[in-house]
């Protein structure tokens, strides 16, 4: 059932996103396409429960970052940067599912 969604995270990303420069604690910095949001959104909790996020979101393919963690960091082409706070791993079992990260900006 999957094989009917594999692919939509990356034609998403290549739509709606842009590419930043994701600089993990442990690995190399490199530029992914994916998508950055400030306004709220609704994603699916662990518990199935809707939950709220207020803060700044990254949206990414999960294959792209598998090592994405808290405190890694994003730039973003605008040169704002921000720091990952909390990893949202999807149960889709899709090899493009997306992760979603919230974010904290970085006062340089």
């Amino acid at each position: 059932m999957t094989g009917f969604f594999d692919g939509m995270a990356g034609t998403l990303s290549g739509i709606f996103g842009a590419t930043v420069q994701y600089a993990p604690q442990r690995g190399v910095l490199r530029d992914i396409g994916s998508i950055f949001r400030e306004q709220p959104i609704e994603v699916t909790g662990a518990d199935g429960q809707v939950v709220l996020i207020d803060a700044p979101t990254w949206r990414v393919e999960r294959h792209l970052v598998p090592e994405l963690a808290r405190d890694d960091q994003i730039l973003l082409p605008d040169g704002r940067l921000f720091k990952v706070t909390t990893v949202h791993r999807s149960g889709s079992p899709a090899e493009d599912a997306f992760v979603i990260a919230e974010l904290h900006r970085v006062e340089l």
